[in-house]
This record gives C-alpha cells, structure tokens and sequence, in this order.
C-alpha cells in the first residue's frame, strides 16, 4: 500500500520532439553566431545594465511625484484656515466685523500667539538639549583633568601594552581604575546635591 509513489518518475515528465523534417542552418547563420563577440556574461552584464537604467528612471519618476505632491501639500496647509484658533475662540469675530468695529483682529492675534508658543517651545527644546551636551562635556573634562584617574588610566593602557596577550592581567589596574572613577563620580554626585 506505502511501497508505491504518488509521483511519476522523473523520466516520464521530459518530453522530447520530433520533427517531421530534418532541421538545417545554413554556414552563415553558424559562422555569424560563432563569430559573434557576445557571451553569457555579456548579455546578463547588458541586462543587468538596463535593468538598472530602468529602476533609477523610475526611482527619479517617483521621487519628482513625491517632491510634487509635498509642495501641493504644503501649499494647501499654508493656505488653509486655522481650525483649532476658530474653536478656542468661538466668540472672535470675522475680520470684517473686527475692522468695522473698531476691535483688534483676534484671529491673527491668537494665530501668532500660537506660532509664538510653538516657537518657544521648540527653542526651549534646544537650550535644553545645549545644556544636556555642556554637562556631559563638563564631566568628561573633570574625569581628564584629575590626576589620579589619569594615573589609573595611564596603568591599565600600559599593563594591557604589556600583556597583550593576558589581558586578564591586569584586573587590578581596572580595579584601582574604577575606584578613582567612583570616587570622582561620588564627588559630582556630592556637588550636584548641595
């Protein structure tokens, strides 16, 4: 019942024509073709080739799409009107009611209070971020500048010069190396907390 194979042997599935007359090419077609300067990897570097034409024409046709569609994009979002103002402040009047009764315009005022906080903020954002790198740069001269982590330092560089090969050597300048380390840290830490 299991001794038989549910697929035909591979044999049966090669199909072999026979034509009805003799197939003949003719001396030049055959002198033509092995005279011919093209080879495998000729052709598929040339395929290759216009394949990457190809890909890089339309890589060039989407990204000028896409470039396009961001200005219309920007355009419309520049020229829309202020939703968010409208609903904050649902008693404003129209400009034209503004004007004619002789009140400030409080659309725009609220509009450019906005882009002011905006603004704010993401300058607020950056003094941050400034302050952030200045403290970082503060610690990394402080741990330069004392000299016995410098020492500490300078032992472990040499002891690992000398036992390039037995790193593991060296764990007691790596030791003495984190304590001064540690001790520094504390240090700032004891700083920063008065």
């Amino acid at each position: 019942m299991g001794q038989n194979s549910s697929k035909p042997p591979p044999s049966s599935t090669q199909h072999v024509f026979t034509s009805e007359s003799p197939v003949s090419f003719s001396p030049d077609l055959i002198n033509a073709l092995q005279a011919s300067p093209e080879t495998d990897s000729t052709r598929s570097k040339d395929l290759e080739l216009h394949i990457q034409r190809r890909v890089h024409s339309e890589l060039q046709r989407l990204d000028a799409e896409h470039s396009k569609r961001l200005s219309e994009l920007q355009e419309q979002i520049s020229s829309a009107p202020d939703s968010t103002t409208a609903s904050v402040h649902p008693d404003a009047r129209t400009p034209d009611q503004s004007h004619s009764a002789g009140g400030v315009d409080h659309k725009a005022a609220s509009q450019s209070d906005r882009l002011r906080d905006l603004s704010r903020k993401s300058v607020q954002k950056e003094v941050d971020m400034l302050k952030e790198k200045l403290q970082k740069r503060k610690i990394q001269e402080e741990v330069g500048k004392d000299k016995s982590v410098k020492k500490a330092k300078g032992e472990v560089v040499n002891c690992l010069r000398l036992n390039d090969r037995r790193p593991l050597d060296c764990w007691r300048e790596v030791e003495t190396f984190k304590e001064e380390v540690g001790r520094l840290e504390k240090e700032y830490l004891g700083k920063l907390m008065e």
